[in-house]
């Protein structure tokens, strides 16, 4: 313990970073405020059903008229008014139901325009007569406190029923917001499952020629709207990670001429240093509950992974065997940890108990495991499957079932949709260094490039935002 203690040379508690790679602090909109039963005349109804998460519902046709308002007037949000407005949400909403690979939306362009008393009472002949199945309608009202009241309501035409609505008041910054909590109150009606529309992502923006790609910490929404970088990418850095409660994000940093992990205060653009060491640090992933963060570090040729608190203290190695064990997930539940090692002779995935105890292999089904990433409903391990190409593949926790979800030449670095259904990757074009960053649903059949204004790696998505 003496001889670890000497090499580790940890600190107690976190150190401002004196070398710094920050572009401005990101301004953050308000908070979204949901709209009370009494003041959206709310009564839920309708039918209430399940499928799994792996159902094909694509031929379910759901229709996304513009919203309406009651008082066309310009805001900060739209110059052109909030009849304007409300078309733009319904927009929005049509690509998150179509994209998520489930649904047959229609959106407002091909669509009439209802009017505001037809939002809560739906003329449903004309629904009936287009074969839409299922119908969004919603509303724009400008507040006199310069908010926006945004409400949301899904009906089943069939049965000319209300299944559910709800209704949010947002700084004008936030419309987006709206829609998306719109789009995730469908999704979660209409499947059972979890939402995950309303979150962010985090990635690196990666610019350059191929051998000399300057990286850049950058986020955006879930669908890539309101893109913004964070660092000026004088210094590269890799392997973003958002604290569960949005506010932080871990890092891997290069700002000092080593590899360092930081945490980047979203709100502040303040950056804390996680540990001081003479070793280069890498990989850091948080604890479920945010109190924690694991991280590897290399020691006399020796890499191992470890845990730290997140506010400060002394760091505990979880794993000493030769070799290279990297990376980290916990479980959902903050029990295990599933990470990488080559400990066998090849790199393959391990899981051991939280404290470090408990080693065991997880794969043996040829070729090697890399980046293991636990799934938040704690029912599958995403990771990269190197069998001559690089692929997405998933596993149960115990190591089986397993299933390889895309084909390219270099698909890496798994991330799961908060709702473990959807899983975004980055994927390297052969030859070019070029990279992107890719979704595929736990089907393997829906799959699609989510667009970035530059090349993109190591994506991290992040918690439904509170």
């Amino acid at each position: 313990m003496k001889k670890l203690a000497i090499l580790l040379a940890f600190i107690a508690s976190p150190l401002m970073a004196q070398n710094q790679d920050l572009g401005s602090p990101v301004a953050e909109g308000g908070e979204v405020e949901t709209i009370g039963a009494d003041e959206s005349q709310a009564e839920e109804g309708g039918l209430s059903f399940t499928v799994t998460d792996e159902s094909d519902w694509a031929d379910l046709g759901v229709a996304i008229p513009g919203f309406a308002t009651d008082r066309d007037v310009s805001t900060p949000a739209s110059r052109d008014g909030t009849g304007a407005l409300g078309r733009e949400i319904a927009r929005v909403i049509t690509a998150n139901l179509r994209n998520n690979g489930l649904f047959q939306p229609v959106g407002p362009d091909s669509l009439p325009q209802p009017s505001f008393a037809q939002i809560t009472d739906p003329n449903w002949g004309t629904w009936r007569g287009r074969g839409a199945e299922m119908l969004v309608h919603g509303y724009v009202r400008a507040r006199s406190d310069g908010r926006l009241m945004v409400g949301c309501y899904l009906y089943d035409v069939a049965l000319g029923d209300e299944l559910v609505r709800e209704g949010w008041v947002v700084p004008p910054a936030d419309w987006r917001r709206a829609a998306h909590k719109c789009s995730d109150i469908v999704y979660s009606r209409l499947t059972g499952e979890d939402p995950f529309f309303d979150s962010r992502i985090a990635y690196i923006a990666e610019t350059g020629p191929k051998d000399r790609r300057v990286k850049r910490l950058a986020i955006m929404d879930s669908d890539g709207a309101n893109h913004r970088f964070l660092t000026l990418g004088s210094a590269t850095a890799l392997t973003p990670r958002y604290s569960p409660d949005y506010k932080r994000l871990l890092y891997l940093s290069y700002v000092d001429g080593n590899p360092r992990i930081y945490v980047y205060d979203i709100g502040t653009g303040r950056q804390t240093l996680v540990t001081q060491s003479a070793n280069p640090t890498f990989a850091p992933r948080w604890s479920p509950d945010g109190r924690f963060i694991l991280y590897s570090m290399a020691v006399a040729g020796n890499t191992d992974i470890y845990r730290v608190p997140s506010n400060g203290g002394r760091s505990i190695r979880l794993t000493d065997t030769p070799g290279i064990d990297i990376g980290g997930s916990y479980s959902p539940d903050g029990s295990r940890i599933v990470f990488e090692s080559d400990r066998s002779g090849s790199q393959q995935c391990y899981v051991m108990n939280a404290d470090g105890s408990n080693q065991r292999r997880l794969t043996f089904f040829g070729g090697r495991c890399a980046t293991p990433e636990w799934s938040p409903r704690g029912d599958q391990i995403a990771f990269t499957r190197i069998a001559g190409d690089f692929n997405i593949a998933v596993m149960t926790p115990q190591g089986r079932n397993l299933r390889v979800l895309t084909s390219g030449w270099q698909d890496e670095a798994p991330t799961w949709a908060p709702n473990g259904r959807i899983i975004q990757f980055f994927r390297t074009q052969r030859n070019s260094g070029r990279s992107a960053l890719w979704q595929v649903d736990l089907t393997g059949r829906n799959e699609r490039r989510l667009p970035t204004p530059v090349d993109a790696s190591d994506p991290a998505w992040g918690p439904i935002l509170p």
